[in-house]
């Protein structure tokens, strides 16, 4: 029954934050529904007993991918101010409530049991495991991982090269001007 509950309550959080990351007009409001919608995904890995993949939603696409995002947007900036008035007065203590009532789905869902280790009763390791992830992902998957590690890199740093320099327009020199 419980998780029945936690489903749906983050189905529409998922659903939610989809809407808002399309319909937004500001790109911040935008990346925000995109964090939402990560997050609700994280909470379904852990409802179908992938902990560790919830981890890595959160920590890699969550936290690393949001960030960029939100560097990105930061670079490009933009053209007119926020109005920062308060259009919704009770919007604060309903985001307290909400808040705190995650709290509680989270801690409820937190009282099972986390597979971390060798089997109980077998003696063996369980598949899935941390363990087993990072002996196949630092082992046998050694080459491709750095290889996607410096590809994301190097797409990282060309992105911000390209913020940096490439919207600047080239000077033009008059003929007045001698070589430089």
């Amino acid at each position: 029954m419980t998780e029945t509950v936690v489903f749906a309550v983050f189905a529409i959080a998922a659903i939610a934050g989809g809407l808002v990351m399309v319909g937004a007009r500001n790109p911040v409001y935008s990346a925000m529904g995109l964090l939402t919608t990560m997050f609700s995904m994280a909470v379904f890995y852990v409802l179908n007993d992938a902990h560790f993949v919830a981890a890595v939603q959160v920590i890699v696409y969550a936290g690393a991918v949001m960030t960029l995002f939100l560097f990105v947007i930061m670079l490009i900036g933009v053209d007119r101010e926020d109005d920062r008035t308060e259009r919704l007065p009770r919007q604060r203590p309903l985001a307290l409530l909400l808040g705190l009532g995650l709290l509680a789905l989270v801690l409820v869902a937190a009282r099972a049991a986390w597979i971390t280790g060798f089997g109980i009763f077998t003696g063996s390791p369980v598949n899935g495991t941390i363990e087993n992830v990072a002996d196949e992902l630092f082992g046998t998957w050694m080459i491709p991982f750095q290889a996607t590690v410096l590809l994301l890199t190097i797409a990282a740093v060309g992105t911000v090269a390209l913020a940096q320099f490439g919207s600047r327009p080239p000077r033009v020199r008059s003929q007045n001007e001698g070589p430089q």
